[in-house]
């Protein structure tokens, strides 16, 4: 129905101008035809065959159009019961039309004197344009330009169609031709044009340096300005339309094609920001010698009709009486404008009174005028018609080629931009004789832009990260790790030691590179720095543009293609090697990303562009566990590095929790690590880790962890309700020595509890290390303190006894600034959303109770284990049992928050148990347990140490301080003093 539909179109314009034609043969025929005389009338004229050739010749490229219009009057048949009324006279003409040029060149015999008339005009305005001999031939294979066909040989048509029809001229015709297309000849040589486009540049380059320092020199000179842009479009059109294959393919290829369209733009930029200034000229012009000449011209007319004379006494009347531009309306102008081509018109008429060719002196006035007049507010209109280059939306691999060229020579960077600027005029070559062509153009415009706009913003954003990558490669010889072998050298030298050998070549200090013996020694940043200055010189050309309704802004295209290649730069400088499981540390990664941000800064230098909103977007999507294009982040690396690296291997005793410098460290093991810990989790790592990923991502890290917390609470539930029985009995009789030693004869598994509740105790360690590192940091109190504030005071006036949901979420909106709390809200969530099968809360308060108590009762089983030795130095004990009292701490209080029991009450129990155990390893002197009995005693003021529901009376209650007293003075006597 669509086809139909376009036919049918096509069909009522040929109709509608075939009936003008009939009507009005008799007036063309009689009519006189002159460019220079009456310009618009035969400008008009011509045109009017154009489209009226180009419509028939359309039509008879549709494929199938017979079966088409069959099948569809078959279903208005079916539909309606009888035929269209249209279909035979649709049939008729698609028959007539079978052969489209044989048919126009017999509709056109009345019109040849005419056209031949019209063409042979052209001669005088476009000698530069057209050949010697014969005049006519030539002329008319130069105009003829069948629409939107561009891949039709126009020049074989022409001729084809002469020949068969002027037999007697087929010599003229073929050596027309021949001068024509041959790339040799004439104005159709490849050098002579490359040479063209030569000098238009630096015509145009002058043009445009002149009238940007004086625009009002666009008054007088605006008629130049189109001349240059038209030339200039012509030169472009036909690099775009005449790409032979020849020996000389240099000729046809042109690199400073982008400097050509940047200077037209620029021209076209300038004549819409002074529109005024041709407006008041012009006005005043029209108003003080356009009416003056016209009228001295009409005064010297020997003949001049009354009806003639006071018409144009009227034009003379009205050009005087407006001379203020802000009085002078559109419609005025444009009245004025129609009113000069109706009396062309009227005068070209063979039989008129007053015959327009018989006075050329007014035909010039009132074309001048009438320019003159078109300049008040149709300057859109001439740049369509001087410096429209939509035509290249057909060309599009022509023209992405023109780019790439351009793209390749480093000169020509700087007018990149004027390619996608190009696309805003793909939406003049729209026809309202063909709609369905809307949406194909359309995407083509959009499709082309972004293309050009992508590749210029990668090609700045390649050099931009290379300067940065080479300012961090200078800043991290800056960091403190490398200052060991200066420290070493300069001692050496101060004790007068031997020199390194010859072969030794000492390295190069920080900030030799910014000494140079010569200021013509250019470097590679150097170089850099000129590439981003050309690149970042041709986002200036427009901060928008407009492409079919679709504002582009071509710095937003260099921001996106930053954040793509930030984002993948930052995860690169991470290392990260999951099979090795190494990673950058995060102070030095840290350092790097401040180096790479200072470098970005420096690039609003060159180009308008927000680089704060560009860093935080990308360190923002670094927080998160995916970036904006689901690739990782350096949240996800560390998360994963931390668990899989650094606590693994913690919770296998390989890597201790130092409390005293409040880091992990390295065991002395015969399996040398890959990695030394205190490097990754000391304060300055962990500080610059909350740098990093920030609120978001220790969120995110804080989960994880809580995860494994959980699968391990899960396997410890488990081990209790395995020794149910004894354990309750146990919880009754812990004050009885005798029950309680064949009681635990009964327990099974002592031991994995307590390596269970180690892994606990590190991991919530770990995690209580990196929230002192998000308090230390203060990232919330710098971007916000106006919030801190109140979050802060809201902790300090909630307490556990009141409602556990308001404590609940105060605690966690604290916990996330980074502020310690009494209860974890992020392991009572997790504890909260376990699966327990549907038991009770009182079920649960039980297994919890008695999860306790088997803590307690295994103890003792700590001190068989040589690793269970209290290390002065570390703070801690090898085997990292002392993290069992953040464990206890930190799951007590949760779990009893989500069963809603006092924590204080069942920590008391938790002691009474303990003490009981651990006293009774005091009767037994001769057992092995007694080895380590003095560090495990120390647990117990580990956990009322770190607690904030226990105190030390209550300990005291429980456990005889001189035991405690005489324990650390055993563990400290082994600790080897040294003197520096």
């Amino acid at each position: 129905c669509k086809q139909w539909q376009q036919i049918d179109t096509k069909d009522k314009v040929k109709v509608a101008i075939t009936k003008n034609f009939l009507i009005s043969i008799y007036l063309f025929i009689q009519c006189y035809f002159n460019i220079a005389v009456n310009f618009d009338f035969t400008k008009n004229y011509l045109d009017l065959i154009v489209t009226y050739a180009s419509v028939i010749y359309m039509l008879s490229r549709i494929d199938d159009k017979k079966a088409i219009v069959g099948m569809y009057n078959c279903a208005y048949e079916f539909s309606n019961g009888n035929s269209d009324p249209s279909f035979p006279r649709l049939g008729q003409m698609l028959i007539e039309y079978g052969h489209p040029w044989k048919k126009l060149s017999e509709e056109f015999g009345p019109h040849t004197k005419s056209v031949t008339e019209a063409l042979l005009s052209l001669l005088m305005v476009y000698p530069p344009f057209m050949l010697k001999n014969p005049p006519m031939w030539n002329a008319s294979l130069r105009f003829y330009r069948i629409h939107r066909i561009i891949s039709y040989n126009v020049n074989s048509l022409s001729s084809h169609l002469f020949i068969s029809r002027y037999s007697k001229c087929i010599p003229d015709i073929k050596e027309c031709k021949e001068l024509n297309v041959h790339p040799s000849h004439g104005f159709s040589s490849g050098a002579l044009r490359r040479e063209k486009r030569n000098f238009l540049r630096n015509a145009l380059k002058e043009l445009t340096k002149v009238l940007e320092d004086e625009p009002a020199l666009l008054g007088p000179k605006a008629l130049f300005v189109f001349m240059a842009l038209s030339f200039s479009r012509d030169e472009v059109l036909w690099l775009a339309e005449n790409i032979p294959k020849t020996k000389t393919p240099e000729d046809y290829a042109d690199s400073q094609m982008a400097e050509l369209l940047y200077y037209m733009e620029k021209l076209r930029t300038l004549l819409a920001q002074h529109r005024y200034v041709i407006q008041r000229y012009h006005l005043q012009y029209l108003s003080q010698y356009d009416a003056l000449a016209l009228n001295d011209t009409i005064q010297g007319m020997y003949v001049c009709p009354e009806e003639e004379s006071v018409l144009m006494s009227s034009f003379v009347s009205t050009l005087c009486n407006h001379n203020n531009p802000s009085k002078v309306m559109p419609t005025i102008t444009d009245l004025m404008t129609q009113c000069f081509c109706i009396h062309q018109a009227y005068t070209s008429i063979g039989k008129a009174p007053l015959s327009l060719k018989d006075y050329p002196e007014l035909a010039t006035v009132m074309n001048m005028a009438q320019f003159h007049t078109r300049m008040m507010d149709n300057v859109n209109e001439l740049l369509c018609e001087t410096a429209d280059l939509s035509i290249l939306c057909f060309h599009a691999r022509v023209f992405e080629k023109l780019f790439s060229q351009s793209s390749e020579d480093v000169s020509m960077q700087r007018y990149l931009t004027a390619f996608p600027v190009i696309c805003s005029h793909f939406s003049q070559r729209l026809h309202i004789l063909c709609p369905e062509e809307t949406e194909d153009i359309e995407n083509q415009s959009l499709k082309l832009c972004v293309t050009f706009l992508e590749e210029i913003s990668r090609q700045t954003c390649t050099v931009v990260l290379e300067i940065c990558a080479e300012q961090y490669n200078l800043h991290e010889k800056l960091l403190p790790k490398h200052s060991a072998e200066t420290i070493s050298t300069a001692r050496n030298k101060k004790l007068k030691k031997s020199l390194p050998k010859k072969a030794d070549v000492p390295k190069e200090k920080p900030g030799t590179e910014s000494l140079r013996k010569d200021k013509v020694i250019v470097t590679n940043l150097d170089k850099m720095h000129q590439a981003l200055t050309e690149l970042c010189t041709s986002y200036s050309i427009c901060a928008d543009f407009t492409v079919f309704k679709h504002i582009i802004v071509p710095a937003e295209f260099l921001l996106a293609q930053l954040e793509i290649r930030l984002n993948k730069v930052i995860v690169q400088m991470a290392n990260y090697n999951q099979r090795t499981h190494e990673i950058a540390r995060p102070s030095d990664l840290l350092a790097g990303i401040q180096a790479y941000v200072t470098s970005l800064h420096s690039l609003s230098c060159y180009v308008n562009i927000d680089v704060t909103r560009l860093v935080k977007s990308v360190l923002l999507q670094q927080m998160q566990p995916l970036d904006s294009y689901g690739a990782q982040t350096i949240t996800t690396l560390y998360t994963n590095w931390f668990l899989e690296g650094l606590l693994r291997q913690a919770s296998s005793a390989l890597i201790v929790h130092c409390p005293t410098t409040q880091c992990f460290v390295n065991q002395n093991t015969e399996n040398e690590q890959s990695f030394h810990a205190e490097e990754y989790s000391d304060i300055c790592g962990l500080r610059s880790l909350a740098e990093l990923i920030g609120p978001f991502g220790l969120k995110f890290l804080n989960e994880n962890l809580m995860w494994h917390i959980i699968s391990q609470v899960g396997e410890l539930k488990k081990l209790v309700s395995d020794n149910m029985d004894a354990l309750v009995q146990m919880r009754a009789n812990y004050d009885n020595p005798e029950a309680m030693s064949d009681l635990q004869k009964k327990l099974t598994g002592s031991e994995n509890v307590l390596k269970r509740m180690t892994i606990v105790g590190v991991i919530l360690s770990f995690r209580s290390m990196i929230q002192d590192a998000l308090e230390e940091v203060n990232i919330m109190d710098r971007h916000c303190p106006f919030l801190m504030r109140p979050i802060k005071c809201l902790k300090d006036f909630i307490y556990p006894d009141g409602d556990i949901k308001v404590t609940l979420g105060v605690y966690e909106m604290a916990s996330a600034a980074g502020l310690p709390c009494e209860i974890d809200p992020a392991l009572v969530s997790a504890i909260a959303n376990m699966q327990t099968d549907n038991s009770s809360i009182e079920e649960e308060f039980k297994i919890t109770c008695l999860l306790l108590v088997f803590i307690a009762v295994s103890l003792p089983t700590l001190c068989l284990d040589p690793n269970s030795f209290y290390s002065r130095e570390h703070g801690g004990h090898q085997n990292n049992i002392h993290c069992l009292a953040t464990a206890v701490n930190h799951l007590a209080a949760a779990m009893f928050t989500v069963q809603r029991k006092n924590i204080q009450t069942q920590l008391q129990e938790f002691l009474k148990v303990a003490s009981s155990i651990l006293l009774q390893l005091g009767q037994n002197v001769e057992r092995v347990e007694i080895k380590n009995r003095d560090s495990v005693y120390l647990l117990l003021h580990m956990i009322v140490e770190q607690s904030p529901f226990l105190s030390q009376d209550m300990l005291e209650m429980c456990f005889p301080y001189v035991l405690l007293r005489n324990a650390y003075r055993e563990v400290h006597k082994t600790f080897i003093h040294t003197m520096g």
